[in-house]
């Protein structure tokens, strides 16, 4: 099961809105197979997993090891559970159940009544935080949360901006930090900040830095402040831009009305648009309303050794230290709600 799991991760940031899945088959204790689900559309692990064995007649002697519960509906591809039924694998083992309602312990069901001998729950607790955002969506309705904010060693996330240097950001974190924080957003469905990022700051806020998909930008903006030349209302990446009062379609930029403005009101706004996951990266208002809401899941905090001795003060997150890194100087803090 540590080997589906291995697998899994090579595809992370690149199944969504799929989980990512590993498989592995074993034939008198020697893998004889493996496979992973690669990208959404394509075959899902089971499939290219029994794909890969040579020797076909050897299946229906072996087991199927599966971090994800196969799948017994039909989407993009054909239900896992036909493969296993057609080659007549007589064991799967299975780490998650799935908690998308099409699946939800059908495909277990399914093996069971064709005469399959199925277990599940091994290495759960691992299959679960693996697909974490695929669970947090199905289940609590809503993006799975992300929060990452830089700041010095004297807990300031930024100077005091004047008027004329607005556009130019003060760098807290090395350029190591800086790749870390791109290859995070291009394994996220969406990236979302405040207005007031855009006004101060004009980020691009794409995956510049290193190779994968760059996310859907959510700007907070209740009263239509972001301005006209800012980077992301004139560039080509669709980008939803969250309201009180106009609703336009104007090419890859949408402007949509909340109401009631709140974040509820874009949770529910996020789930209903298959929106998985949501790297919250500024500012610090926003940040601390999704804290106070208790609407996260994941906070990734750096500290770099730089100090400012004033200006905007860090977020207030009351949470215990899950695990640390550190980039050249700079302290990579994870905690989890």
């Amino acid at each position: 099961m540590q080997q589906c799991l291995e697998l899994a991760k090579k595809a992370l940031g690149e199944t969504y809105p799929n989980p990512m899945v590993g498989a592995v088959i074993v034939y008198k204790n020697q893998i004889i197979g493996k496979g992973w689900h690669k990208k959404a559309g394509l075959a899902h692990a089971e499939i290219n997993a029994i794909n890969s064995v040579a020797d076909k007649s050897l299946l229906s002697k072996s087991t199927l090891y599966v971090n994800l519960e196969p799948c017994s509906h039909f989407g993009k591809t054909p239900p896992c559970v036909k493969s296993i039924q057609k080659y007549k694998i007589p064991r799967v083992i299975i780490g998650s159940i799935d908690p998308n309602p099409k699946v939800a312990g059908r495909g277990i069901k399914a093996l069971e009544l064709s005469g399959c001998e199925v277990s599940h729950g091994i290495l759960k607790k691992e299959s679960d935080f693996l697909n974490r955002r695929f669970f947090t969506f199905h289940k609590k309705k809503r993006p799975y949360i992300i929060l990452k904010w830089a700041q010095t060693s004297d807990h300031y996330i930024a100077p005091i901006q004047r008027k004329n240097e607005k556009g130019n950001i003060f760098w807290i974190t090395n350029n190591k930090s800086l790749k870390r924080v791109h290859q995070w957003r291009g394994q996220e469905t969406a990236i979302l900040v405040g207005v007031q990022t855009i006004v101060d700051d004009n980020p691009k806020l794409t995956t510049r830095h290193c190779d994968g998909l760059d996310p859907l930008r959510l700007i907070l903006d209740p009263q239509n402040r972001t301005p006209k030349k800012s980077a992301v209302y004139n560039d080509n990446n669709p980008t939803l831009f969250f309201n009180k009062s106009i609703e336009i379609q104007n090419n890859h930029k949408r402007f949509i009305k909340l109401d009631p403005f709140n974040l509820i009101a874009l949770m529910k706004y996020c789930f209903n648009d298959n929106i998985q996951s949501i790297i919250v990266e500024g500012g610090k208002k926003t940040i601390q309303n999704f804290i106070d809401a208790n609407l996260w899941d994941e906070s990734r905090v750096f500290t770099s050794n730089k100090k400012l001795k004033s200006g905007i003060l860090s977020p207030k997150l009351n949470s215990e230290v899950h695990s640390s890194e550190n980039f050249d100087g700079d302290k990579l803090n994870f905690y989890f709600n």
